[in-house]
């Protein structure tokens, strides 16, 4: 009997259990695969935070201009292909354009976007002092400057990265007319550079300040030459990663630009004796770019038992400021002044002809009537003076006489010609109407007065 009512109750368990199932199981997996997801966004986040290494400005002409490599480029060449180094590394580096994901890992991460807008603040730096720079106009300049300028997280279409190729692509096309035989080419006097520079200037100024604005303690700023009162309000601790990572981004950019511009500009850079002072620069940008051993960007103080990162590298944004401000002021002595925009007119001087005051200063006599001026003036004036020219050729005292008389005519008729709107406030055309520099009215007075001659 204990083995029979044993055995139904098995049945009876078995029963109920197919009848109504527990689910209590399927948690489990979906706890493995939400772990598994974790991790994998956790390893790519760490390979994504990754910044990009250095590149050769002198391989990526090489590599930008592709078959045309082997011809000789115009000046320029090198700092446009550099630009468009940086622009395809925003786009190609592990994990693309980061800056304005919505989706894990990309939105959970802050360092890597961080350093993507030091770039693109850099290169729309460069590309608004293009057009200075190109010695010819260049519309397609302008239209990289605005596409570069376009929100730097801009996700709905057309989003920052189809922004980004069309720069690319135009750049591209600037890249070839560059080529031998281009019309397109930098100015040989170093135009725009200068002025580049200054910018650079006082974005590096800026960046030192953001730093220093992160340390706790005024006090250790004294070193670095920083007026503490100009500092903005303190970076809050959860901040302080994400102004670290976008002067590192910062002076990456500038430090192959820098690099691309030597190239370019050697001559500017000897005649105006700021060779060294730009070796100087690079590598003190190049210092900045050292491997961050630390996990983490930490704030210590002094000799603590942590580092301040951000202060070591206030100090180099710092010293690469003044460096950049002295090539600036060497580059502005040798480099011409820009030119006035066209929208103001040229300044036109009106000269008097000399044959015009002469025969003023003989006539000796000024009309008060006001004579026409315009194209009946002219034709007037033209009429009276081919009048005296050919009295002029007879011999006495009587053909001068007659010679007067016709021009005396010839002014009345003058004066009664025009209507009143056609009168202006100038003198009649036998002596003023030359001053105003009618060529037609100077001859017909010197003539006159040629007739004149024998007379006296």
């Amino acid at each position: 009997m204990a083995l029979t009512q044993k055995g139904a109750a098995r049945r009876s368990s078995r029963t109920e259990e197919l009848e109504r199932p527990e689910y209590g199981w399927i948690w489990k997996p979906l706890l493995v695969l939400l772990v598994v997801y974790l991790v994998v966004c956790l390893g790519l986040g760490i390979w994504w935070s990754q910044p990009p290494g250095s590149f050769d400005v002198e391989q990526a002409v090489s590599e930008q201009r592709g078959t045309d490599s082997g011809s000789p480029a115009a000046r320029g060449a090198v700092t446009t292909a550099g630009l468009m180094t940086l622009i395809e590394t925003l786009i190609d580096k592990p994990g693309g354009y980061l800056r304005n994901d919505i989706a894990p890992p990309g939105v959970w991460l802050d360092n890597m976007p961080a350093w993507e807008l030091g770039v693109l603040t850099q290169a729309r730096r460069l590309s608004s002092s293009l057009p200075a720079m190109e010695q010819s106009s260049a519309p397609v300049l302008e239209g990289v400057h605005e596409r570069l300028m376009g929100d730097s997280d801009e996700w709905l279409y057309p989003g920052t990265e189809a922004r980004l190729k069309q720069a690319l692509e135009t750049l591209d096309g600037y890249l070839e007319s560059l080529g031998e035989g281009g019309e397109a080419a930098f100015g040989d006097q170093g135009q725009g550079l200068a002025a580049w520079l200054e910018a650079i200037t006082g974005s590096l100024d800026d960046l030192g300040l953001r730093l220093s604005a992160s340390i706790g303690s005024r006090d250790e700023l004294r070193d670095l030459d920083i007026n503490a009162e100009a500092l903005p309000a303190r970076t809050p601790w959860y901040r302080v990663d994400n102004v670290f990572f976008e002067a590192r981004g910062q002076a990456w950019a500038l430090m192959h630009l820098l690099k691309a511009v030597r190239r370019d500009q050697a001559d500017m850079l000897a005649s105006a004796g700021v060779t060294e002072r730009w070796e100087l620069l690079v590598a003190e940008l190049e210092r900045s770019q050292r491997r961050l051993w630390s996990p983490l960007v930490l704030n210590g103080s002094g000799f603590g038992i942590f580092a301040n990162h951000s202060l070591v590298l206030a100090n180099h944004v710092v010293r690469a400021r003044d460096l950049a401000r002295e090539v600036s002021e060497g580059l502005a002595e040798v480099t011409p002044a820009p030119e006035p925009p066209a929208s103001e007119p040229p300044v036109v001087e009106v000269e008097r002809s000399e044959d015009a005051v002469e025969a003023v200063a003989t006539d000796g006599s000024e009309s008060d009537v006001p004579a026409p001026h315009g194209e009946e003036a002219a034709d007037a004036a033209t009429d009276a003076g081919e009048v005296a020219i050919s009295e002029s050729s007879s011999e006495g005292v009587a053909e001068g006489e007659a010679v007067e008389e016709q021009a005396a005519a010839s002014g009345e008729s003058e004066m009664s010609s025009p209507s009143g709107d056609e009168m202006a406030e100038e003198p009649s055309a036998e002596g003023p109407s030359a001053e105003e520099g009618s060529d037609d009215g100077a001859s017909s007075a010197a003539a006159a007065d040629e007739a004149e001659q024998p007379e006296n």
